[in-house]
Order: C-alpha cells, then sequence, then structure tokens
C-alpha cells in the first residue's frame, strides 16, 4: 500500500500526475482547464465528437470558460481531448463528471456513470485514483463503484483509490467558480481521502474533508434540497398571496429586512437546471429502499413542478380580461434558459410552459438573446425578434429575467404582460399581472 500511495503523493506534488475527466460539460471542461491552469496535464474524455473536436480546436462551448483559456492549453499540450477510453491506462487519476438525470419513472438514471465505471475497470492498473463528482444517492461510490473496481483483485485503500467529491457548479455565476468555491471530499478510505485531498489541493482553494464518501454523496443532496424545499414554500407562499390579494414579491422583501432567522427565496415559475429538480429526488428515492418517506422532499417538489400550471393559468386569466381565450392566441414567451444570462435549458420551466400554452391551442413565439433555438417534441422554434414578437402577442410572458432585456420598453410594447420573476419591479403600468 505504502508504495503505491507514497509513488501518488509525490508524483501529486511534483505536479507529474496525469488527470483524466470523463463528461467535458459544465462541470468537467471548467474543471479541466482548473487543472492545466494549476499545471497539471489533463485528458478530458468524451463520447461527443463534437465536444472532443471543438476542444482540439481551442474553442469553449460552456459560456463560463473563454475560449483564450481552452487555446492556451492546448497549444501547451497541458489540455487535449480524446472519445476513446484507452488512455485510461496511461492516466494517474480519473474524475468522473457524467450526467446523472432522473428516468421517466423518477428512479435515478446511473447508467452513464456505470459506462464510466466499466471503461475504468477495463483500463484500470495499480496505482490510481478515481473520483466521482457527479450527483447521486447516499452509498452510490461504496455500492456500486467499489465493487467494480475491485473485481480484479485489486483493494481500495492500497491498490488503487476511491473517493466521492460533489460538483458545486453555478453556470453563470460571476463570484464563485470552481476554483474558490469550497470543495467537499470524502474517500472510500482515509488513505483515498488523503490522495484525494492532495490533488484537489492543486487548483482548489479550501479543500472540506468528510470523513466517508457517504456523507460526502448527502452534503449534496442536503444542498440542493435545502434550495428546494424552500423555493417550494415560498412557490406555496406565492399561490396564497394570490388568493389574499397580496403582493408576495412586497411580503418577500419586507420579511428580508429582518437582520436574523430568515433568509429570502423567489418564488417563480419552476425549478430549472440540472441540480435542485432533481438532487432532492435522488435522495427520496433512496430512503423509499430504505422504507422511509422523504415527505418535505416529495410535498417541495409536487409544489414546483405544478408552477408551469399555475403560470398558464395566469395566463387564460389574463386573456380572459381581454375576451380572448387561449387557444388561437399568441403569447410571446422571454427567456426560455433555466436561469438568467445563459444559455443553459437543462429542466428549464420555460419548456413546461411552452408545451403547456401549445396544448391548450395556443401560437406560441419566444424571445432569448442567449438560446437561439429549442426542439418541443421534435419541432423547432427559433427566437424571433423581440420587437416583432411584442407586436403580434396578445400576452407576453416573463420566465427567465435575463439582465439585458429593457423591460420598460417590453411593458410599453405589450397588450398585457405577466411577469413570473418581478423583473419588471418599479416599473408602474395597468398591463402587468405579476406572480
Amino acid at each position: 500500500m505504502r508504495y503505491e500511495m507514497t509513488e501518488l503523493l509525490q508524483k501529486i506534488q511534483s505536479k507529474k500526475i496525469q488527470v483524466g475527466i470523463i463528461g467535458m460539460g459544465y462541470v468537467g471542461l471548467p474543471l479541466a482547464v482548473e487543472i492545466a491552469d494549476s499545471g497539471i496535464r489533463v485528458v478530458g474524455i468524451d463520447v461527443a465528437e463534437a465536444k472532443v473536436k471543438l476542444i482540439r480546436e481551442g474553442k469553449s462551448y460552456i459560456p463560463d470558460v473563454a475560449s483564450s483559456a481552452v487555446s492556451k492549453h492546448v497549444q501547451s499540450g497541458r489540455l487535449k481531448a480524446v472519445n476513446e477510453f484507452r488512455v485510461i491506462r496511461d492516466l494517474d487519476s480519473i474524475i468522473i463528471c457524467v450526467p446523472t438525470p432522473l428516468g421517466k419513472t423518477k428512479d435515478p438514471d446511473l447508467s452513464m456513470v456505470v459506462d464510466a465505471v466499466e471503461q475504468i475497470a477495463r483500463n484500470q492498473r495499480p496505482g490510481q485514483l478515481v473520483v466521482l463528482e457527479s450527483t447521486t444517492y447516499p452509498g452510490t461510490t461504496e455500492e456500486l463503484i467499489l465493487p467494480k473496481l475491485e473485481e480484479a483483485g485489486l483493494k481500495v485503500g492500497k491498490d488503487f483509490f476511491l473517493a466521492f467529491s460533489p460538483e458545486r457548479v453555478d453556470p453563470g455565476n460571476a463570484i464563485y467558480n470552481t476554483r474558490n468555491t469550497p470543495k467537499v471530499i470524502g474517500g472510500v478510505t482515509p488513505q483515498c481521502l488523503e490522495v484525494a485531498s492532495k490533488l484537489y489541493q492543486n487548483f482548489i482553494e479550501r479543500i472540506v474533508p468528510v470523513s466517508s464518501s457517504r456523507s460526502a454523496e448527502m452534503v449534496k443532496l442536503l444542498e440542493n434540497t435545502f434550495r428546494s424545499v424552500n423555493i417550494g414554500l415560498v412557490n406555496e407562499v406565492a399561490l396564497m398571496c394570490d388568493r389574499l390579494g397580496v403582493d408576495v414579491w412586497e411580503v418577500i422583501e419586507a420579511a428580508a429586512t429582518k437582520p436574523f432567522g430568515f433568509m429570502p427565496f423567489q418564488p417563480g415559475p419552476g425549478l430549472g437546471g440540472h441540480c435542485i429538480p432533481i438532487d432532492p429526488l435522488y435522495l427520496s428515492w433512496k430512503l423509499k429502499t430504505l422504507n422511509y418517506r422523504a415527505r418535505f422532499i416529495e410535498l417541495a417538489s409536487e409544489i414546483n413542478a405544478d408552477m408551469p400550471h399555475y403560470v398558464v393559468n395566469k395566463v387564460n386569466d389574463a386573456l380572459n380580461d381581454f375576451s380572448k381565450s387561449v387557444k388561437n392566441s399568441r403569447v410571446l414567451v422571454i427567456g426560455v434558459s433555466y436561469k438568467k444570462d445563459i444559455d443553459d435549458l437543462r429542466e428549464s420551466p420555460a419548456l413546461d410552459v411552452i408545451q403547456l400554452l401549445k396544448n391548450r391551442g395556443a401560437k406560441v413565439m419566444y424571445h432569448d438573446p442567449y438560446v437561439p433555438e429549442i426542439k418541443l417534441d421534435g419541432v423547432s422554434l427559433v427566437s424571433t425578434e423581440i420587437e416583432r414578437g411584442l407586436q403580434e402577442a396578445d400576452c407576453t410572458v416573463i420566465i427567465t429575467n435575463h439582465s439585458n432585456l429593457d423591460y420598460q420598453k417590453l411593458v410599453k410594447g405589450s397588450k398585457v404582460v405577466l411577469d413570473t420573476r418581478n423583473a419588471t419591479k418599479g416599473i408602474e403600468s395597468t398591463n402587468i399581472i405579476r406572480l
């Protein structure tokens, strides 16, 4: 054990370690650039040939990563990209950053993690560190990955090292990035934790060690369950305020002046992104296998999932005030990414709102400066020019409050505006309906 561990630690200290990242998406590419910035050579592995080609050309496809950063490291030889897995034999550490979506039945889909681990097992050699960053349920690292890597007779903590370190990527965040966001790490053994921590200290400012991979997995789920439950609460408060004839935004703003015991969350048209709508359901699923019902999680998920229906009902009411029905009315949706100022469509509530409106017979247009085209059920929709959209629309619905839009002009050009994000705060007009 000491030989394999000592050799790997020496490689880490001297920065002669070679790191591979499986999955070069919103987590993998920024991480690869940070690793290369630290002077360590990194190989990006992805089955998507288009991504590999762009990296090789020195181009970024992630808004938070500049193409100049990718190009610099490709030219220096510190970053390269491949779409085959034989390179794992030459690597000292492999970090798994593949997606972990939910299946149609809301069960965890770990097929991409399983595929990655099987590729590692086929090309494994003694002395390697494997780290899973993909969000999953507590126990995955030890129950799913460990047995597969030990099949060939290698022993964890002795012949190879295994850890879990949850990604904490927040696309579009101008303050916190991969390097300055504290990194939680849990090893399967104390030796695994030591090796993984030493590696990440090269390119992450602060390491937060925990006692096990299971604890690290739970940390990630707690973080996003906390947000999901509180967003569910404030969404339900929005529904209450609507019935009470109270401005929910005013209530939240006033409550936020309390200097203790309150943290403001904002209501909206539903949850989006890869983490918050999905991660709590991983925990709920795992607890069901232990005969426990995660009631807070399920209730919050139910409320949040119903918000697009509530938005569409509000559109219906707004059109009724003009003696129009949703059917055959033209509706302009403003913003389709899941949060402002990014191009990420994952789990975006805008897609649900658009589909629900189309199901009711509405003629839906959308405008998003970050997303030129979307596909719904195989049908393409192209972002419409905003002046034209406002002129044609019977109702405008603000789903994503991008910073570069002129909301004063938008309100002035609309017949009626349903604002689900309080983007029109401070604008006085009788044609605004707020969530």
